[in-house]
């Protein structure tokens, strides 16, 4: 993005927020932000004498606990007034609210942008104390250099972070627009000026610390999904093994809502409190927290079903099959039931995770690798699409499916221009900041496909075992 080390220099209170390289991680907005566990407290808020904010040696700036706290204990509570959150109910700048609506709801995450800069702009705001401890910078992609964009070498997120900042871009000028001329008592950023790297700061703020809670409810009884900025509470780190978890409730007192984090498991002294941000791959995690999680469960690849790629699997696998490119009519009505085929369907299919294969994907090669119409009527969507139900159509389909599908692993692998062997030694060279970030992410990209190889090669091993076995007793 050409304007993102560009800054919001102007904006009252702050410095620019330039890139803090000799940190081991980013520095606060301002050089001696206040107390963060003080103000909550202040504020009306509770948090447990034995939690304290420090550096973790794996997890970074983050809270951890001083001694033991036994499980069920309350971490954190804040009562309703000290979330941040944009709520149009009760927005108090109309301008806001019509920029607002410029946002696109997968970018929801500036939306509550808007708020927070206000706030920062905002001589004597409320969660002045909170907004100063924030980071001056992120390590999400719409901030790194154009070369570590390319570093990232996958498709799908390069089209996500280009996306981004074109957003920002266009979105700079819509806000521009709208605040020409405007006095300082009718602007909602106290006349302080906004730009493309402000607005990425604020959206990258949002998406790597707001959580997505409960607010009050619609007239039929529906919670009102709002997604809220929670002070101290958003300096828990992610595990998907967490200690601790997010409980909101009614206050007994005021009988408003307010937000709680309560001991999962008993917290050992020196211990990280951390949360659970979501199952989510790592796509969601660079993009949104600015991190890569090493052998994520969750991680997976993107491909697009597409019938020529898939006739190329199949004769790279040594796999005779009708083509992919023209499937019988019976065919073609299983797909549109996939929502493989038809003008709604949706061609993004995975590879990786907890399922190794994507269900329609899955059940797609098993339909179009077989030739008989009354086998496959014989079983109902779910089961072919299921990889634990073992070799539905027969052993001799299952294993084309299964060569087919090592084949297409082969092909995404070699669309990365760069091998993992090539990607380790340029780490062990001392790669750094959004470089390495960058690297990590491709690395840990190869290995989904290498592992979903191995895991569909142990399986197809397995199916020659059996088919030999039943041969021999034959």
């Amino acid at each position: 993005m050409a304007t993102s080390k560009a800054v919001m220099a102007s904006l009252f209170h702050l410095r620019p927020l330039t890139c803090a390289a000799s940190s081991s991680y980013p520095a606060r907005l301002v050089p001696h932000p206040p107390d963060l566990i003080k103000w909550v407290t202040r504020e009306g808020g509770f948090v447990h004498p034995a939690i304290k904010i420090a550096l973790h040696p794996s997890h970074g700036l983050g809270l951890l606990a001083n001694q033991q706290i036994p499980k069920g204990s309350d971490l954190i509570v804040l009562p309703d007034h000290i979330p941040l959150r944009f709520n149009h109910q009760d927005a108090t700048h109309s301008l806001l609210l019509q920029l607002a609506r410029h946002v696109p709801e997968e970018l929801w995450a500036m939306r509550l942008g808007l708020k927070l800069l206000q706030e920062r702009a905002k001589v004597g705001s409320f969660w002045w104390p909170y907004i100063s401890n924030l980071p001056e910078t992120y390590t999400v992609p719409i901030f790194f250099p154009g070369e570590d964009i390319k570093n990232l070498q996958y498709a799908p997120l390069l089209h996500q972070v280009n996306k981004r900042c074109r957003f920002l871009l266009d979105f700079e000028q819509e806000v521009k627009h709208a605040l020409v001329n405007l006095t300082p008592d009718k602007h909602p950023f106290g006349g302080q000026e906004v730009d493309a790297s402000s607005l990425g700061w604020a959206m990258s703020a949002v998406s790597s610390r707001a959580f997505r809670l409960y607010g009050d409810k619609r007239p039929d009884g529906i919670h009102i999904d709002i997604p809220m900025m929670l002070p101290l509470i958003d300096m828990c780190n992610h595990s998907f093994n967490p200690n601790a978890r997010i409980v909101q409730e009614k206050d007994s007192s005021s009988k408003k809502m307010q937000v709680k984090v309560v001991a999962e498991t008993a917290i050992k002294e020196d211990d990280p409190l951390l949360l659970n941000y979501g199952c989510l791959n790592n796509d969601f995690f660079l993009l949104d927290y600015g991190f890569v999680i090493q052998s994520n469960p969750y991680d997976c690849i993107e491909l697009k079903y597409d019938g020529a790629l898939l006739d190329a699997a199949s004769s790279a696998a040594g796999v005779s099959s009708p083509n992919f490119s023209a499937p019988a009519p019976w065919q073609e009505q299983i797909l549109a039931q996939l929502n493989l085929a038809g003008e709604a369907s949706d061609l993004k299919v995975s590879i990786g995770g907890e399922d190794v294969v994507e269900g329609r994907l899955l059940a797609a090669l098993r339909v179009l690798l077989s030739s008989s119409m009354e086998t496959v009527q014989k079983h109902d969507l779910n089961t072919l699409k299921s990889l634990s139900a073992e070799a539905p159509l027969g052993v001799a389909n299952e294993t084309a499916v299964l060569r087919t599908l090592i084949a297409l692993c082969v092909i995404a692998l070699g669309h990365f221009p760069t091998k993992i062997m090539d990607d380790e030694s340029l780490l062990k060279q001392g790669a750094l900041g959004s470089t390495e970030l960058a690297i990590q992410y491709r690395i840990q990209k190869k290995y989904v496909i290498v592992d979903a190889m191995r895991s569909l090669s142990r399986r197809v091993k397995l199916l020659s075992s059996k088919e030999t076995t039943v041969s021999a007793e034959g």
